[in-house]
Order: structure tokens, then C-alpha cells, then sequence
């Protein structure tokens, strides 16, 4: 990245530094101040994050770390050990119609697998939504994500409806979700599968990977028209899905 657009200034005043640094070409600057061992968010000065021994482990084993963590802490809720492969990427991303995705939601993001992609090939007014109940990846992802057109939401897909419509918007064009649905807990997963039907405009989908094809079990009820995939090349090997909202 050019040295201009990696502008960044830091200046100590009363023991702390701002860190001042470009988010998005159509976006302001955002400050951060480090104080000590906490890092102060301008907005809500009470938010403070310790750096301690969570910021030198995310330091130490980046992105892998911070998903390996989360999936030690919270097993039943991440679909996977290791983040899906760029093959699995592109197939389950292959049919979405780019042109016409105006909002694009994801559920359990992790620490960013799709979110890159994904954003790679948004329009330049889409939106890219990601909702996840791990407070440690949403943490992570509104740290090393500055798009403009990223927002992270900390809460539960079962809730999409709400959260979309607190960004101002009525129903989404695309839903993608590696949640693993035979091992969540009883009842959410026809939950989420129901309001995700709701939330998607006519002729929007619901994207879906897994390593079981349970998952099918909980969309069909709601989408008539599923098309069914398989990717190899995956730890462990991929089955995708993707339900048509007529």
C-alpha cells in the first residue's frame, strides 16, 4: 500500500499516543489511543480493551491463533478447526450475482475467511453484515477490517431481522452461513433457517457449507429450490448448498 495512503501520525500526550490512520477512501480517519495497556476507543472512551496476554497472542499467532482460540473456547458453535479453503470459497460464492447484491450477510465469520472475498467482490455501495455470538472474533474482525462497507455485529443469526433492519434495511440479497447446524442447540437451527427465509428478497439465497448434510434437513422447509455442491479440496471436504427464495 502507498506510503500516502498508509498515512499515520502518532503523537504522546499525557503518557498516551493517538495512532491516526485511514479506514476507507470515502471515510474519516480513525484515531486510537493507546494509554498504558489499554487501547481507548474515541467513541466510547469506557470501552477499553486490556492489552495483556490476549493482544500478545493475537500478535504472536495472528488470525490462526485468534481462530484456533475460539474454537477451543466455543466448539458446538464453530463449524471447523481449520478455516475453509479458497477452493470452497470460490464454488459457494460462484452463483451470487454481484451486480444485484446490494446487502450481503454473513453467519459465524470467524476471523475473516469469507469476509476478504467476499468484500473483493461487493459493489462499492453494497454492505457486508457479519453476525457472530463469539465476542472474541467480533472483536478481532472490527480491528483488522476497515472497509467502510464491513460491520460486525455481536448477537445471534436467529435475530438477522432485527440487525438488518437497525442498518437500515429491509431484507438482504444473500445469506451465507458455516454455522454447524447439527451441533447447535435444540431449536436454533430451525429458528435461524426460518428468519433467514424472511430476511432474503425474492430470488435471494441462502448459501450454506458444511461437512454434514444435515443442514439441508433445516432449509428445506423454507426453500423449495436447494442446489446441492461438494468441494474436496477442503479440510475436511465441503458439502454446499443453496436455497432459492422464490
Amino acid at each position: 500500500m502507498a506510503a500516502a495512503a498508509l498515512r499515520r501520525e502518532a503523537r504522546a500526550c499525557n503518557g498516551a499516543v493517538n495512532l491516526r490512520f485511514p479506514l476507507h477512501n470515502d471515510t474519516p480517519d480513525a484515531v486510537a489511543t493507546l494509554r498504558g495497556e489499554f487501547l481507548i476507543n474515541p467513541a466510547n472512551p469506557a470501552l477499553a480493551r486490556p492489552r495483556g496476554l490476549r493482544h500478545r497472542m493475537g500478535r504472536l499467532f495472528g488470525q490462526w491463533g485468534v481462530f484456533f482460540r475460539g474454537f477451543v473456547e466455543h466448539p458446538r458453535m464453530v463449524g471447523s478447526i481449520i478455516p475453509s479453503s479458497g477452493f470452497t470459497i470460490d464454488k459457494m460464492l460462484a452463483p451470487v450475482d454481484w451486480q444485484q447484491c446490494r446487502l450481503f450477510v454473513e453467519y459465524g465469520p470467524g476471523v475473516g475467511t469469507f469476509c476478504y472475498p467476499v468484500l473483493e467482490r461487493l459493489r462499492r455501495d453494497g454492505t457486508l453484515v457479519v453476525i457472530d455470538t463469539n465476542p472474541l472474533y467480533i472483536d478481532y474482525l472490527k480491528r483488522t477490517i476497515t472497509d467502510g462497507r464491513f460491520h460486525a455485529v455481536h448477537g445471534s443469526a436467529a435475530d438477522v431481522e432485527d440487525i438488518v433492519r437497525a442498518l437500515g434495511f429491509e431484507q438482504a440479497d444473500y445469506v451465507l452461513s458455516g454455522l454447524p447446524f447439527s451441533t447447535l442447540p435444540d431449536g436454533v437451527g430451525p429458528a435461524i433457517a426460518e428468519a433467514t427465509h424472511r430476511v432474503l428478497r425474492p430470488g435471494g439465497a441462502f448459501l450454506v457449507y458444511q461437512f454434514s448434510a444435515r443442514a439441508r434437513d433445516f432449509m428445506a422447509p423454507h426453500f423449495a429450490r436447494i442446489d446441492a455442491g461438494f468441494e474436496l479440496l477442503n479440510v475436511l471436504p465441503c458439502k454446499l448448498f443453496w436455497g432459492w427464495k422464490d
